[in-house]
């Protein structure tokens, strides 16, 4: 008797076990407890909203009962071009969640194992699960990447280890040093998965690296995305880049046609117009930098703003007022945020940077909850 003949009838379709322990994954809310619409502080969307070139491009996309260019030619042409990078060594992605899952698939499966930081970014369990690899997480240092601990735990399994930089949902990030730190110390045989959907906001000097370390090393696939300083998130579009042999195995299991005709015309234009960028670099830049000064002002009564380089804060609550009760407060003057206790984080709220009146408000809100809870 064979083992599917031995294995007990069922009333319906049964999943494989790893696909059953996947817990979904959880977007940013719009809505309060209540059904409001609120302002939506959850999801780190660009504030800005998106380049007038960009919009203007969506209407004039192209016949819609035409198929798209199935492999983004023109897309990967421009990012070539902005980035130094051969057209031939990127990847396009429907999102860089897409290509997240494509890694995991590509490269890990049954008896694998992945690996990623502690407080990383939620889709790197789903994308191990879904693989038929075991997740492995490695313990973090204040929120933040650990070289060292991510090292430690490397096994004779590891095939894929995902390091977000800047870190979601904490914000934290490393340098240059401590990325080529972390790929020395791997094996050539492990693909190193830099996700950099917030690197357009770090300043030019502290960057990381990545670009330079996926055009050298054969294991190195670095991702980014539209959905964050570009304002797409509507569109669905990311991109990967790494050796040619790498972006070769994502192609062949990535959907035939992932970028619709839409997406592929808005982010050409989006491409073009780096003033945008600049803008929305600047403007999360100078109100990040006094939102934390008001949180900071606020210490003494246990909230901590953790340092970040994305579009989001971390706060950590640590006296009277807690993180869910200032997430719920929130919600009562009008404000959605993202409280993470699904994450770990129970005791912290990411609060998306907004426009100057939205953080303005944030701020005085936090202020008197914080107040009146003392």
């Amino acid at each position: 008797m064979t083992e599917l003949q031995s294995t007990p009838p069922s009333d319906r379709p049964r999943p494989k076990e790893w696909i059953a322990a996947i817990h979904a994954y959880v977007p940013g809310k719009s809505t309060g407890t209540d059904g409001r619409t609120l302002i939506k502080l959850s999801a780190n969307e660009n504030p800005l909203g998106t380049s007038p070139a960009a919009e203007a491009a969506r209407h004039h996309a192209g016949a819609q009962s035409r198929y798209p260019d199935p492999d983004s030619v023109a897309l990967r042409e421009a990012l070539g071009k902005l980035h130094g990078i051969a057209p031939s060594h990127i990847v396009m992605g429907t999102g860089s969640d897409e290509l997240l899952n494509l890694a995991a698939q590509a490269f890990a499966g049954p008896g694998d194992e992945v690996l990623f930081v502690r407080y990383g970014f939620s889709v790197y369990d789903i994308a191990a699960r879904r693989c038929g690899a075991a997740p492995v997480i490695a313990p973090d240092r204040d929120y933040g990447t650990d070289v060292d601990a991510l090292l430690a735990a490397v096994t004779p399994a590891t095939r894929v280890v995902f390091l977000a930089n800047p870190n979601n949902p904490t914000g934290s990030y490393i340098g240059r040093e401590e990325i080529a730190r972390l790929h020395a110390g791997l094996r050539p045989d492990i693909l190193l998965v830099i996700d950099q959907a917030y690197a357009e906001y770090v300043d030019a000097a502290d960057d990381d690296g990545a670009f330079v370390l996926a055009s050298a090393a054969r294991n190195v696939l670095v991702t980014r995305t539209f959905s964050k300083i570009y304002g797409l998130a509507g569109e669905r579009v990311g991109w990967a880049t790494g050796d040619a042999a790498l972006v070769d195995m994502l192609n062949r299991i990535r959907g035939p046609f992932n970028l619709s005709l839409s997406a592929q015309a808005t982010a050409l234009a989006a491409l073009g117009d780096q003033d945008f960028v600049a803008r929305s670099r600047d403007h999360n830049r100078r109100e990040r930098a006094r939102f934390v000064a008001s949180l900071t002002a606020l210490g003494n009564h246990g909230l901590r703003p953790l340092p970040t380089e994305a579009n989001f804060v971390l706060i950590e609550f640590s006296g009277a007022l807690t993180a869910e009760a200032a997430y719920l407060g929130l919600m009562e003057h009008g404000y959605i945020t993202r409280w993470l206790p699904g994450q770990g984080l129970p005791q912290c709220l990411r609060v998306t940077i907004g426009t100057a009146e939205q953080m303005d408000a944030i701020t005085a809100a936090l202020a008197q909850m914080a107040g009146r809870a003392a």
